[in-house]
């Protein structure tokens, strides 16, 4: 025993040092894009792309179901939990990112090397997103959207609903507001009031 502590001391300390050494493994030291993504002031494990698979029949840069394990690397959610508002970005060699919202499509084309491990913006091949009213994979780049409806996407926030064709989406900001806008029309400053919804506000299990 040491002299002038007490063993309730001496147990307390050692269990402070246990806890300690367990904040110093678990706590990573440094935000090292090729494992962590950093998110305002949070830090996420990077969601892994789903590689392809020759067996499943599908061309290597075709549209694909959400598998329902598959988490967006933008915000974390089950992107097959929103089939009417998934996206895709398909690489080189035929993984693919799936995202809950097309927003968070754009956001991660903004910033790939952010939220992926292997790969950067000149590795995506084919694009695709969801038509809200029908559920088909929509190449993204032919793509119409409503900016500014009152249609709540995934984290219960406005989003960027898409349509197949312009009269869809006209039809639909008719009805619900908004502005309708081509693909080559969508920047990420319009998207900023979208944006930090898609940031650790999650709404599913």
């Amino acid at each position: 025993m040491i002299s002038g502590h007490s063993p309730r001391w001496l147990l307390i300390a050692g269990i402070a040092l246990i806890f300690a050494s367990l904040a110093a493994l678990l706590i990573p030291r440094s935000t090292n894009p090729g494992s962590l993504a950093s998110v305002g002031d949070d830090l996420c494990i990077v969601a892994p792309a789903t590689p392809y698979d020759p067996a499943s029949g599908q061309q290597m840069l075709d549209p694909r179901p959400v598998p329902a394990e598959a988490r967006c690397p933008v915000c974390g959610m089950y992107p097959a939990r929103f089939p009417h508002w998934a996206a895709q970005a398909i690489f080189a060699d035929g993984a693919v990112h799936f995202f809950d919202s097309p927003v968070n499509l754009y956001v991660f084309l903004d910033r790939v090397e952010r939220y992926s491990l292997a790969y950067t913006k000149a590795d995506v091949r084919a694009m695709f997103v969801t038509d809200v009213t029908t559920g088909a994979w929509i190449e993204a780049g032919t793509a119409w959207f409503v900016l500014g409806s009152d249609a709540l996407g995934p984290m219960r926030d406005g989003n960027l609903p898409a349509f197949a064709s312009a009269a869809a989406a006209q039809e639909f900001a008719t009805r619900r507001g908004g502005k309708v806008l081509a693909a080559n029309e969508i920047t990420l400053d319009l998207l900023k009031p979208l944006i930090p919804s898609a940031h650790h506000h999650h709404t599913a299990n």
